[in-house]
C-alpha cells in the first residue's frame, strides 16, 4: 500500500465477504489522509433473496460499519447502499453490561485456617455436616476479602486480607447450578474462636488433619478445598475441576508439641542405628517436619523410626505407588550422596519430605529439583512445599527417566542425584546430567532383588561405592519393566525371570509332579543371620537364574516354599532347582536355633542343577559371607552405556539391561560355575528321595 496514504478507498460489493471486519476497517481508516473517504457499496439484506443473504448486510450490520466515523453519508439505489465514511474516530474501549442479568451460577470463597498446632478449623452446621468458614461474595468484593469477612462473621476470628491467599478455584455444580468456589488460605489471624451464628452452626473446632478421613459428612466444596491445601487428606473424593493458582505466599507455621517430641525420638533412633553419622543429616532429621508431608498419617506413624514407610497413594489393585520412605533409609541414601553446602541435587520421585531433607543439608545456597510422572503426586508435593517448605525445592511433572528439564540442569551437571523408586535399569539421562565425580544413589533391581546402590560418575562409567538392602515403590514411567512370568500347576506357582526372557518351560509341569531331588549344602545360619547378599550373588552368577514364587501353603504344594514367598531358582531343559532353608536346630532362645540351606530339584536335569545351585551357596559362604552381618563382601560393580563392546568391559559377570551393561566382580569368582546339564549329559542322583 502507498506509504503516504489515500484520499479515496472504495470497497465495492465485497464487504459482506470480509471475515475480520473490525480489523479491516480500522486498518483502512488509518490509511486515509485528512479529508479522505472510505466508500462501501453493499447489497442490503431487505432487498436480497434469502438464498443470497450472505452477499448483503442488514441494518444492524450497517450500523456497526458506520460506528466510529465522524461523518457518514448514505445513498440507496437499486437495492444497494452506498456509504461514504470520513474522519475515523475510534471509540474508546469500555466495559458495559448487556442487560439486567438472571443469576445462573454461584460464586463464593472458603477460608482454610489452621491453629498453632497445625489443626484445621471446621464448623458443625445445622445441616449436620462439617463446613469451612465462608460464603457467597458480595457485589464487587474480592475472594480473599470475602473469605476474611465470612471468617469474622461466623467465627469471630480476624484476619488481614494481606494474609489471605487464593490458592485454588474449584468448579462444580449444586443441584444443576454451576458453582465457582475460591479456596483462600489464611496464614495469620487473631481473636477468640466463638460461634457468631448459632442459628447456622452448633460449634466451631480445630481438627487434626489425619482425622479428616473419618469425621462424617463434609460440605462438598469444603472437602475439595481441604484437598486443595492437603491433597489426599480426605480419601476417595469425587473429581472436580480445579485451577491451581501460583500464589506467592509464605509457609504456614504450626505443629503440636507431640510432633516435635516424636521427631526428636525418630532422629535419635536413626542416629543410634548408625544411619546418620553426619551432623548435617542429623540436624535435618531433627528439624524438617515429616508429618506435614504425610498429613493423612497420625503422628506416631509419621515419625516411626523403624522400617515403616507411610503409603500415600495406591493403584487400582491396592499396590503402593507413592510413599514417604522409612526415615533410616532416607538418611542413609542422603549420607551417601556426600552433599556439600550449596549443592544442586536432582530427585526422581516426589513427595516433598526427602527433598526438604536434602535442601536442609545443602543449606540456603542449595537447590533441589524433584520430578515425578504422577500429576497428583506433583500437585500434592507442591502444596506441601508451599505449606511447610524452604522455598529451595522445585517440583516438576514429567517422566523422571528423562532427567530434569534442560533449563533446570546446572552448568556442569547436578552435584548429586537420588532416585526414590525401584529401577530395573539406569537411565542415560541420570548419568549425563550428573557432574563428573558426582554421586547417584538409586534402588537397583537385580534378579528381582533391590539394593540402594551408590554410584560415582567417572566419564561414561558409573562405579558402585556402597550397597544398602532396601525396597521402594515401582517405576511408573518409560523405564518400567514388565517381568516375564510363567504360571505353573494351575497358578499355584509362578516363575519370574526379572532380568531376561522366559526360556522354554515345556515339561516343567510334569517334572514338578515327579520325583523331588534334594541336596544339602552344609551351609547354615542362625536366627539373626543376614543372607541378602546370597540372593544378589546367585542372581548375578547363576546361569538361567529366576525366582520361584508360591501362591499356596507349603503343605498343599510340592515345593516347601511358604505361601506368598519366593526362592532363588535356576531352570534347565524341563527341569528346575530352587533354594530353601530347613530348620535343623530348635530351642527356647533365638541363638539356639539354626537353619540349613537345602536345594530341591525336579526333572531329568534336576540333580545337575541342584549341584550347581549348591555350589553357588557354598561359594557365597566361603568368599562373600561374614560372621558380622555388616561385613558381607559387596561386588565390584561398574555400569557402562548400552552398546559398549565386550572387549572394553572389565572382567566379570555381565548383566545387560536396555540402557546399560552392568559388570559384577565378586570375591573368589576368577572362574565360572559349571553350565547347566543338557539331556546328553550323565545325570546322577546324589541324596535320594525327598
Amino acid at each position: 500500500m502507498h506509504s503516504d496514504g489515500y484520499d479515496l478507498v472504495v470497497m465495492r460489493l465485497m464487504y459482506p465477504f470480509v471475515q475480520d471486519r473490525g480489523r479491516v476497517l480500522h486498518g483502512l481508516g488509518e490509511r486515509l489522509r485528512d479529508g479522505g473517504a472510505l466508500v462501501v457499496i453493499t447489497p442490503v439484506a431487505a432487498n436480497t433473496p434469502e438464498e443470497r443473504r450472505g452477499i448483503a448486510l442488514d441494518e444492524d450490520e450497517i450500523a456497526v460499519l458506520a460506528a466510529g466515523w465522524e461523518t457518514v453519508e448514505r445513498l440507496d439505489a437499486d437495492g444497494l447502499a452506498v456509504l461514504v465514511l470520513r474522519g475515523p474516530c475510534h471509540v474508546d474501549t469500555g466495559a458495559v453490561e448487556k442487560r439486567p442479568t438472571t443469576a445462573h451460577a454461584l460464586t463464593g470463597a472458603l477460608a482454610v485456617v489452621s491453629d498453632a498446632a497445625g489443626r484445621v478449623l471446621l464448623g458443625r452446621s445445622r445441616r449436620n455436616m462439617l463446613e469451612l468458614p465462608g460464603g457467597k461474595t458480595r457485589g464487587p468484593e474480592g475472594f480473599a476479602e470475602a473469605a476474611v469477612r465470612e471468617l469474622a462473621e461466623e467465627t469471630g476470628l480476624v484476619a488481614d486480607p494481606a494474609d489471605a491467599y487464593v490458592v485454588t478455584m474449584v468448579v462444580d455444580d449444586s443441584h444443576g447450578i454451576p458453582r465457582l468456589t475460591a479456596v483462600v488460605r489464611i496464614t495469620a489471624w487473631t481473636g477468640t474462636l466463638t460461634d457468631q451464628e448459632p442459628e447456622l452452626f452448633d460449634r466451631w473446632e480445630f481438627f487434626d488433619l489425619h482425622a479428616l478421613a473419618c469425621v462424617g459428612p463434609v460440605f462438598a466444596p469444603a472437602a475439595s478445598a481441604l484437598d486443595a491445601v492437603w491433597p489426599g487428606v480426605i480419601p476417595d473424593l469425587p473429581p472436580v475441576i480445579s485451577y491451581q493458582l501460583a500464589a506467592d505466599r509464605p509457609p504456614v507455621p504450626g505443629e503440636p508439641a507431640e510432633a516435635a517430641r516424636l521427631r526428636q525420638a525418630m532422629a535419635e533412633t536413626v542416629i543410634d542405628g548408625g544411619w546418620a553419622p553426619s551432623e548435617a543429616v542429623r540436624d535435618a532429621l531433627r528439624t524438617v517436619p515429616r508429618h506435614r508431608y504425610a498429613p493423612e498419617a497420625n503422628l506416631a506413624a509419621a515419625y516411626d523410626g523403624g522400617d515403616r514407610a507411610v503409603i500415600t497413594r495406591r493403584d487400582e489393585t491396592g499396590t503402593a505407588i507413592s510413599s514417604v520412605s522409612a526415615a533410616w533409609l532416607q538418611a542413609d541414601m542422603i549420607e551417601h550422596l556426600h552433599l556439600q553446602p550449596g549443592a544442586i541435587v536432582f530427585e526422581a520421585g516426589s513427595g516433598g519430605y526427602n527433598a526438604e531433607l536434602i535442601a536442609h543439608v545443602t543449606g540456603p545456597d542449595g537447590r533441589v529439583v524433584t520430578v515425578d510422572i504422577d500429576p497428583w503426586v506433583v500437585r500434592r508435593t507442591r502444596a506441601f512445599l508451599t505449606e511447610a517448605g524452604s522455598g529451595r525445592v522445585t517440583a516438576v511433572e514429567a517422566d523422571a527417566a528423562h532427567g530434569a528439564p534442560a533449563h533446570l540442569v546446572p552448568r556442569g551437571g547436578f552435584d548429586a542425584s537420588v532416585i526414590t523408586y525401584n529401577c530395573w535399569d539406569i537411565s542415560p539421562a541420570w548419568r549425563e546430567q550428573l557432574a563428573e565425580g558426582g554421586r547417584l544413589v538409586l534402588p537397583l533391581e537385580v534378579g528381582g532383588y533391590t539394593r540402594a546402590v551408590t554410584f560415582e560418575r567417572h566419564g561414561e562409567v558409573l562405579h558402585a561405592r556402597h550397597f544398602t538392602y532396601c525396597g521402594f515403590v515401582r517405576d511408573q514411567g518409560q523405564q518400567a519393566h514388565a517381568v516375564p512370568v510363567v504360571p505353573l500347576l494351575d497358578g499355584g506357582l509362578t516363575l519370574r525371570f526379572d532380568d531376561g526372557t522366559a526360556p522354554d518351560t515345556e515339561g516343567l509341569e510334569g517334572a514338578l509332579r515327579g520325583r523331588r531331588h534334594e541336596v544339602a549344602t552344609g551351609v547354615t545360619m542362625g536366627a539373626n543371620s543376614y543372607f541378602g547378599s546370597l540372593h544378589l550373588y546367585a542372581a548375578t552368577t547363576l546361569p538361567a537364574f529366576c525366582r520361584l514364587h508360591a501362591h499356596q501353603d507349603p503343605e498343599e504344594g510340592e515345593t516347601g516354599i511358604g505361601k506368598d514367598r519366593d526362592a532363588p531358582a535356576t531352570v534347565g531343559d524341563a527341569s528346575l532347582a530352587y533354594l530353601i532353608h530347613v530348620q535343623t536346630k530348635d530351642g527356647d532362645r533365638p541363638e539356639d536355633k539354626e537353619w540349613e540351606w537345602v536345594v530341591h530339584a525336579f526333572g531329568e536335569e534336576g540333580p545337575q542343577l541342584a549341584e550347581q545351585l549348591a555350589a553357588t551357596v557354598r561359594a557365597w559362604d566361603r568368599h562373600v559371607r561374614a560372621e558380622d552381618n555388616d561385613k558381607h563382601a559387596d561386588p565390584v560393580l561398574t555400569v557402562h552405556p548400552a552398546g559398549t563392546p565386550d572387549h572394553l568391559l572389565p572382567t566379570g559377570e555381565v548383566l545387560d539391561k536396555a540402557s546399560s551393561r552392568l559388570v559384577f566382580r565378586w570375591p573368589g569368582r576368577d572362574g565360572h560355575l559349571p553350565a547347566p546339564a543338557r539331556r546328553t549329559d550323565t545325570v546322577a542322583a546324589t541324596t535320594g528321595d525327598a
